[in-house]
């Protein structure tokens, strides 16, 4: 009898790690194939531009802790303009419909505020980290500005960063957790974080870390693609910007 148990037993672990197994295997074949899908249909639309952008996480819980996860975007111009088209692939990670509608709508009033129109764009975003979902509008002012960026054929330093929101009249809106995200953008080894204008915490700074607070989207943008030579200047001349 004891046998017999121990043999079901180990059954019973093999087929169900068989099955968690195959069940992952069969996520990641969708997430590609549904990556493939559009990768298919921006390659036919145009020559499609691919970036990684650093966002900052908090997690939830009794002591939330913050993490740096990775967003792929894919950005083409198509040659007509029937308007933004924003594809959200899930796989390995998710977004959540909160981050997907914040994302979508940061990418519109980003290119407004910057005098761009997105109507010829078509973006494919896909969350890197295996198993996270990304929830709240946190990372939408660093994938709409790093969208614009790409249109305007320009680059984000893989070093610098944004945690914020995009308001409707053009503004960096506020997000939660700013200290634990400054802490964990300096424990990253990312050498710049933009934090929203009305983030009142305080937190600790650090020589190879500088936090820089904005108001605006231009603000922004411009902190985030200035050359390395010139930040100091811009930062000097940005400071003393109103921040209403």
């Amino acid at each position: 009898m004891n046998n017999r148990t121990a043999t079901s037993n180990r059954c019973r672990e093999f087929f169900g790690i068989s099955w968690l197994s195959m069940t992952r295997c069969i996520v990641l074949l969708l997430s590609v194939l549904c990556l493939t899908v559009f990768v298919d249909e921006v390659k036919a639309q145009g020559s499609p531009r691919e970036q990684y952008v650093p966002v900052l996480c908090v997690t939830t819980g009794e002591k939330p802790t913050g993490v740096v996860i990775y967003v792929m975007v894919l950005f083409v111009e198509r040659d007509d303009a029937k308007g933004l088209d924003v594809h959200f692939i899930n796989g390995p990670g998710r977004f959540s419909q909160k981050a997907q509608a914040a994302t979508s709508q940061a990418i519109a009033r980003a290119a407004q505020a910057l005098g761009v129109s997105p109507d010829s764009w078509s973006v494919g975003l896909s969350v890197t980290d295996p198993g996270i979902t990304v929830d709240g509008g946190s990372l939408s002012a660093m994938v709409s500005l790093t969208v614009v960026a790409m249109a305007k054929g320009e680059t984000i330093p893989r070093d610098r960063i944004i945690s914020g929101t995009v308001t409707l009249d053009g503004r960096i809106g506020p997000v939660g957790e700013v200290a634990l995200k400054v802490t964990t953008a300096h424990q990253a080894g990312l050498h710049m974080v933009l934090v929203p204008a009305a983030a009142h915490s305080k937190w600790k700074t650090s020589p190879l870390t500088q936090v820089l607070q904005v108001g605006s989207v231009g603000q922004a943008y411009q902190a985030l693609t200035a050359p390395q030579n010139s930040i100091a200047g811009d930062l000097s001349r940005m400071s003393n910007e109103p921040r209403s």
